[in-house]
């Protein structure tokens, strides 16, 4: 079907921006929802590792946590989505909304007495698993609240809310913590903050989008894998982002780790959250940027400068020892961070039928969020051993090895997704 025989859209802004995708009410209230969660996750995602950090002061622990977050989506990202397939969506994401706030009590209740590090371990892996089973789901179903041709404009918003949420929340926590308020306490406002999201959820109707399975089994499972496979924008964009978080994204995990060692920053202190915020701030501005004034660029162009930004960022932030660069060196490295990622999103969501999405989606999870921990757990030791800054010049390197397999405009017609 051609633009001209589609029905008019339900607003009168640019197709595929962010203002358009704003002007749906059902997307509007869950943006906002996941918007204020996402400041309580991250305020909390800041405070733990740097608690552990300063507790044990060991990368390679703060990595097991690290892992203990976000490995689970390796795991159970595709499980996930094939039970959120065999379930009312909207009742299986509130349900697990309330699996992540009792946890983060529980986290609160264990730090709360200093409780052994095992414990800590647990209670996080279990917050990872709602993680893990919610997040594919999600992402597959929200982009759904708004027209096909304004798919690119809700993706490059929830990348906004993210590193949105990335910003705001460590800078409430540096505020919190001058104002007296504990590492405990920032986890149960983190699991009251799940409440927005789970009210924003009553009061909409996620699309419940699925096809009838051809598959059974095994080959269900690995359905996902096999849309991807014969689709090769899909299989590109995957391998290159798994590449990308296993060999030059393992600062994010290790933040305090490296502001510790590279910089002298305590972890703990209101020097190591203010420099967290201007890196998510950057990372934020990257998001906005793919969404407004640079909606109108080809996507792999995008894709192939931002890996070339990124490299130059990180090895500049491999390279610096004082504090004062850290700032505005973090903030650029936040911006060619997430302006590369959300390109790549975006055209890996656009490449998918919504049908496709609850299979398919959990695959970018693993790629973005669950490979991260296996490069945190390779990389940990080795910066015990011999500091972070050999380890980030690598990741340099390889993104620049990246901006020339990342080259989409190399691959054939036949490689996209015939737009219907």
């Amino acid at each position: 079907m051609s633009d001209t025989q589609l029905p008019p859209l339900p607003h009168r802004h640019r197709a595929g921006t962010a203002r358009a995708a704003f002007s749906y009410r059902s997307y509007r209230l869950v943006w906002t929802g996941m918007l204020l969660s996402n400041i309580g996750t991250w305020m909390q995602n800041l405070a733990l590792p740097a608690y552990i950090d300063d507790r044990t002061g060991s990368a390679k622990i703060v990595s097991l946590l690290v892992f203990a977050q976000l490995g689970p989506l390796l795991l159970l990202a595709i499980p996930g989505g094939i039970i959120a397939g065999r379930y009312n969506l909207q009742r299986y994401l509130l349900a697990m909304q309330w699996v992540q706030l009792v946890f983060s009590l529980v986290l609160a209740a264990i730090v709360s007495v200093d409780g052994p590090i095992w414990a800590l371990f647990l209670a996080q892996t279990a917050i990872g698993v709602g993680n893990a089973l919610n997040a594919p789901a999600f992402q597959a179903s929200v982009p759904m609240l708004v027209d096909r041709r304004d798919l690119a404009g809700a993706i490059s918003l929830n990348s906004t809310q993210l590193n949105g949420s990335r910003v705001v929340g460590p800078a409430i926590a540096a505020l919190l913590a001058i104002w007296g308020v504990s590492t405990s306490q920032i986890f149960v406002i983190n699991a009251a903050t799940y409440l927005f999201l789970i009210v924003s959820l009553f009061m909409v109707q996620i699309p419940d989008i699925r096809s009838a399975p051809t598959e059974t089994g095994w080959r269900r499972a690995l359905s996902g894998v096999n849309i991807a496979n014969s689709r090769r924008v899909l299989s590109r964009l995957l391998i290159s982002m798994t590449a990308f978080s296993l060999f030059c994204l393992i600062y994010v995990g290790l933040f305090s780790s490296v502001a510790r060692l590279n910089f002298g920053i305590s972890p703990v202190g209101s020097t190591y959250r203010w420099l967290y915020a201007v890196w998510g701030f950057g990372a934020l501005c990257g998001a906005l940027a793919t969404g407004t004034f640079l909606s109108h660029i080809h996507r792999p162009i995008i894709i192939r400068r931002g890996f070339v930004g990124f490299a130059i960022a990180l090895a500049i932030f491999a390279s610096i020892h004082s504090v004062a660069w850290a700032f505005p060196v973090g903030f650029v490295l936040g911006l060619f961070y997430f302006m590369t990622a959300n390109a790549m999103v975006t055209v890996f969501q656009q490449n998918l039928r919504d049908n496709e999405r609850v299979t398919v989606m959990p695959l970018w999870f693993m790629s973005f969020g669950g490979t991260v921990t296996i490069g945190g757990l390779l990389a940990g030791p080795i910066i015990d051993a011999i500091g972070a800054r050999w380890v980030l010049f690598f990741g340099a390197l390889f993104a620049l090895f990246l901006a020339w397999w990342c080259d989409l405009d190399r691959l054939p017609k036949n490689a996209f997704l015939i737009q219907e």
